[in-house]
């Protein structure tokens, strides 16, 4: 994917209210973004759509919405507070600071192997000064704060990480609560925070932002079945809402650089385009086997076992975990979803046509209502029509100022799947041009079926996918599964083939 199409990506974003910069007018915070009105609407669809899939249409998750600040003793458990750290140098002409480990994997990226001589092969990405580097140092990255009007070593407290730790510390009280029993999993979504080095690339890499986690707990020995089950899973789900599998693969941690929790850990990353290292990661789902409620047992002398009656076994689970990244998804969906064809224009030639091909259902604005003029018995009908329209739970746009292939374009180019026209026509025949955005082929509709006629094309296509491996829930499909590629003759049960990547297990 060639760097300009990021850069396009970047421009129509702020351009068009998804993303603005920070406090622009005071100039701005390096890497952080507000998500204005395109922006949020997406962010809200996504979530929707991941909360969807991982918790309403199951019968084995529930959710949860934990606290941003939990007590320090969580981290300290947890090992965040002794090694959640990354590896800072320096450059000592330039003395811009950069992590090591991600220098050294745009190294090997680029070159196909890892640098011979370490930091001495490497360039200063801002100087361009080879080889002249502080010695690494531990950076802890997470945000301290202070609770309360005395700041000591008491009041210390940290702005959560990450989403999973308040998943941990509320295992059993979920579990007593929701009566569930391995296998199932606790979602939760929310705001983390990490003290990030050398944040950047628009909003792929920030100080704050947003994860979509889930922690499954398995019985100790199904683990492995599990956690490839959730890797075909979670890219499944990508795939489903529009990413080409071409753009997709696999990144197998080597296992002397995985986490100190995992067993084993697989990335799901997207040919983003970024300079110096094309593909970043989407999600990670690791196998954190038994470690993280362990700690947590021994640290809080809480007993977080689960005691099978029918076997009269007691055990720790085992916790698969899909941690996907909300902004990273919203930025690879757009970057997927942008593209330039030509549209025919009154001239009877063709102009550039900017399009966003977003997935209907992650489309910021379901359709927009286009009045042919300005004429009163036009709009009267038209703004009926829009309102009409909401009452269904669609963002609808309302636009009625320049002519209305421009309107088509402006519509093009927010990934709205639908315009509406109303013409002169519609005074007499009570029927509306629809354009689809794809195809821009147009079709006339009577007025009182727009909305049966909006909902058959930007509804919620109903996927059922198998609820687990077939070795342990015993069936590779869901029965009476929704197939919403069958035209194309794609096998939803079948996992997607893409690119795999890093170390070999």
């Amino acid at each position: 994917m060639a760097a300009s199409k990021l850069d396009e990506v970047v421009s129509l974003a702020k351009r068009r209210g998804f993303v603005f910069p920070a406090g622009e007018i005071y100039g701005g915070t390096r890497s952080a973004w507000d998500y204005g009105p395109l922006g949020v609407a997406l962010k809200d669809n996504i979530k929707r759509e991941w909360w969807r899939s991982m918790v309403v249409t199951r019968g084995d998750v529930v959710g949860v919405d934990t606290s941003v600040i939990l007590p320090p003793a969580v981290w300290v458990a947890s090992g965040h507070v002794s090694v959640f750290n990354d590896p800072l140098i320096e450059c000592l002409n330039c003395h811009k600071r950069h992590r090591a480990d991600k220098l050294e994997e745009s190294y090997a990226e680029k070159h196909g192997h890892e640098p011979e001589n370490g930091l001495k092969d490497i360039v200063c990405p801002d100087c361009g000064t080879k080889g002249d580097w502080t010695e690494p140092r531990d950076f802890n990255m997470m945000l301290r704060t202070h609770l309360g009007p005395v700041e000591d070593e008491n009041s210390l407290h940290y702005l959560r990480p990450e989403t999973a730790q308040g998943i941990f510390v509320d295992f059993k009280n979920v579990m007593t609560s929701s009566r569930s029993k391995p296998p199932f999993g606790i979602a939760n979504m929310g705001k983390s925070f990490r003290n990030e080095i050398t944040p950047g690339n628009f909003i792929f890499r920030t100080r704050e932002f947003e994860q979509m986690e889930m922690e499954f707990f398995v019985v100790p020995g199904t683990d492995e079945e599990w956690h490839q089950y959730w890797i075909d899973t979670r890219t499944r789900w990508y795939t489903d809402l529009g990413i080409k599998p071409e753009n997709l693969r696999h990144y197998e941690h080597p296992k002397e650089k995985l986490s100190h929790y995992s067993k084993r850990t697989v990335d799901i990353e997207y040919r983003f385009g970024f300079q110096g290292s094309e593909w970043g990661e989407l999600e990670g789902i690791a196998n954190r086997t038994d470690f993280d409620l362990t700690a947590h047992q021994n640290h809080s002398g809480e007993d977080l076992s689960y005691f099978n009656q029918a076997t009269g076994e007691r055990f720790i689970p085992y916790v698969i975990e899909p941690a996907a990244g909300l902004t990273r998804s919203l930025m690879a969906f757009l970057v997927d979803a942008y593209d330039v064809d030509e549209a025919p224009n009154t001239k009877g030639g063709v102009d550039k046509r900017t399009v966003l091909r977003l997935d209907p259902r992650l489309a910021p604005v379901k359709a927009a209502v286009l009045p042919l003029s300005k004429k009163p018995e036009l709009q009267g009908i038209a703004q009926d029509l829009a309102a009409d329209l909401r009452q269904h739970d669609w963002m609808i746009d309302y636009d009625e100022a320049g002519a209305i292939g421009r309107r088509y374009r402006r519509e093009d180019e927010i990934g709205t799947p639908l315009c509406v026209t109303v013409d002169f026509d519609t005074i007499d025949d009570h029927a509306v041009t629809v354009r689809e955005r794809d195809t821009m082929a147009q079709e006339r509709v009577s007025l009182d079926k727009v909305a049966e006629y909006v909902a058959e094309r930007v509804g919620e296509k109903r996927v059922r996918y198998p609820q687990g491996p077939v070795s342990i829930v015993g069936t590779k499909a869901a029965d009476g599964g929704q197939d919403v590629a069958k035209e194309q003759g794609v096998d939803e049960s079948e996992p997607v083939k893409v690119a795999e990547a890093g170390g070999q297990y």
